[in-house]
């Protein structure tokens, strides 16, 4: 087997406040974005690693489930790379601007070769910011 391509599907609770928080953060919209209350849907990185955001009630019926509190615990924690450690400082700052909730402040890890911070969106999905300065 070869795969093409790979992306995530994540739950969010309001559609349109997922939108405005990552296009606050300069994430690039994919196509025209999804429908405006049942999908948000960005490409990440030089990859273009697509992210869709589906409101809470269309991702349950796809997975036939119930959706993880995640003010509880984690399904997955998302990577994003950054050039130097003002990226990583800048990253910090407007997630807060955006409404979300930096976890884990900028800080230098890992025997001080990484440099780094944690953050959650408004529906408590995790992502970290690293800079590896080597």
């Amino acid at each position: 087997m070869k795969t093409k391509k790979m992306w995530s599907n994540l739950s969010a609770k309001d559609v349109e406040q997922t939108r405005a928080f990552y296009k606050a953060l300069g994430f690039s919209v994919n196509g025209d974005g999804g429908k405006r209350d049942e999908l948000a849907s960005f490409l990440v990185g030089e990859g273009n690693f697509v992210v869709h955001f589906f409101a809470e009630e269309r991702f349950k019926d796809s997975i036939d489930s119930d959706i993880a509190d995640l003010k509880q615990g984690n399904e997955v924690m998302f990577t994003l790379s950054a050039d130097s450690k003002e990226e990583v400082d800048e990253w910090a700052k407007e997630v807060v601007k955006a409404g979300g909730i930096v976890f884990s402040e900028p800080q230098t890890i890992m025997n001080d070769k990484w440099y780094g911070c944690g953050f959650a969106d408004l529906d408590s999905h995790k992502w970290n910011v690293f800079y590896n300065g080597k």
